[in-house]
């Protein structure tokens, strides 16, 4: 067979494996990042060269409205499906465990998610995926090569860990060169660094056409610091410097793509940690025996800034009735800090979790403590908390877009955190039939 026809074989099999309007991309979430760091860098004595090269050369979101609860797994969740929390089914950080029998265990596991993910759409339309440590990544269908985010321990057994759930072969093949992969526990900015390098493998070696990374230190210093601090704004800092060569990387290997960076929440300060668990305890709708709970009627679903509440019957009326008695005594003391409490109703109008009955929603200032003992009043445990109202404007998340048929320049306002995905992809060439929000740009190619 002439080689002239055998390469116009070649190239005919690729226009028919390929979506037509397919550009490769690439997805950065910032952990934490609020949008005014980025539009008002300069006012805020923030050097982001990178991330502010995306207000001039693609476009941009004033905010994004995020999903009920602003937290980081919930929210990424639906930056990869377009539905909310009650469609997806990832209602919160933590697995709901109301006897903490999960030492802790967080929602790592993609088989909780309940819809196609654009890793899924991209790769049953022929193209190729990577992750690097994005939420609820374990065992995620449609990633070719996977880095999961996962640990338990942060003892050496959790490198076996990851080992074992990662794609096959790949943390040791580029161990090999890059040195030992970072621990999932580790949330802190050489971690991060570590990721980036990482990732920069990934796309040079294997050229995914669909790639997500995750940052995770700059949500871990504005818990640790607040908001806006010193401490919080080196660490952005430095993460720019990691968003630039991770997007540079993209670049040389998809000249033609589209790089993608959002966040999941913003941030609000704290200062009063409330202990909504005491109430349910002194109820008796909380058994406790040595510290430990044995049983439960009622149970508090911690979210930071919220709460859900869980029934175990929710058919019993009588506790039902007892719990909706409480909540409304909790609401008229201003000790615990409640804006607003949510009915099943509500919630579910929201796109909240259907799993709950109730959803607390507290005022600034004011965080869910993580102790079953806590006095109340008492000092918050961080400085800086997230998991409020979306509709709150410090809690709006952040959306930049620039590459290969996207508009320079322009500002898309305050959007919807479901309109990402299919905006991705619309870019992709790829289908989310389920996805509830729309596409924000049209690809022009």
């Amino acid at each position: 067979m002439p080689r002239l026809f055998r390469s116009c074989l070649g190239l005919l099999a690729l226009a028919f494996a390929l979506p037509s309007a397919a550009a490769p991309v690439l997805l950065i979430s910032i952990d934490g990042l609020r949008p005014g760091d980025v539009l008002h860098a300069k006012e805020r004595g923030l050097a982001l060269p990178n991330l502010t090269r995306f207000l001039r050369e693609g476009s941009y979101a004033e905010g994004v409205t995020g999903v009920l609860p602003t937290l980081t797994y919930p929210s990424h969740v639906t930056l990869l499906t377009g539905v909310s929390p009650s469609v997806h089914g990832v209602g919160g950080n933590l697995s709901f465990d109301p006897t903490n029998k999960n030492q802790l265990g967080w929602d790592w596991y993609a088989s909780d998610i309940k819809v196609p993910t654009l890793w899924q759409a991209a790769h049953d339309a022929g193209l190729s995926t990577a992750n690097v440590h994005w939420p609820v990544s374990v065992g995620a269908v449609g990633v070719d090569w996977n880095l999961p985010q996962i640990w338990r321990t942060g003892t050496d057994d959790d490198r076996k860990l990851l080992a074992a759930l990662a794609t096959p072969g790949l943390l040791p093949a580029l161990e090999k060169d890059l040195g030992p992969y970072p621990q999932g526990i580790n949330e802190e900015l050489d971690g991060d660094q570590a990721r980036a390098r990482f990732a920069v493998e990934l796309l040079t070696l294997h050229r995914p056409d669909f790639m997500t990374v995750y940052f995770a230190s700059l949500d871990h210093e504005e818990h640790a610091k607040g908001p806006g601090t010193p401490d919080a704004n080196r660490v952005l800092e430095q993460i720019d410097a990691l968003v630039g060569e991770v997007a540079a990387a993209a670049r040389r290997v998809h000249p033609d793509g589209v790089v993608a960076v959002v966040s999941d929440h913003g941030f609000a300060p704290v200062t009063q940690d409330v202990n909504l668990y005491a109430p349910f305890l002194k109820d008796g709708l909380v058994t406790l025996k040595d510290g430990a709970i044995t049983d439960w009627q009622a149970a508090v679903w911690n979210d930071g800034g919220s709460a859900a509440i869980v029934l175990r019957d929710p058919s019993n009326e009588a506790v039902k009735a007892r719990v909706q008695a409480l909540l409304d005594r909790l609401r008229q003391d201003p000790a615990y800090g409640i804006a607003e409490i949510l009915d099943r109703q509500q919630l579910l109008a929201k796109g909240g979790s259907d799993k709950a009955s109730w959803f607390v929603v507290l005022k600034p200032g004011y965080e869910l403590g993580v102790t079953l003992d806590a006095p109340l009043p008492a000092p918050s445990h961080y400085h800086g908390m997230h998991g409020y109202d979306p509709s709150r404007p410090d809690q709006r998340a952040t959306l930049l877009i620039a590459g290969s048929g996207v508009p320079a320049g322009r500002d898309l306002g305050v959007v919807d955190m479901r309109d990402i995905a299919p905006t991705l992809a619309g870019y992709l060439g790829v289908t989310l039939p389920t996805a509830q929000g729309h596409a924000l740009l049209a690809p022009k190619r």
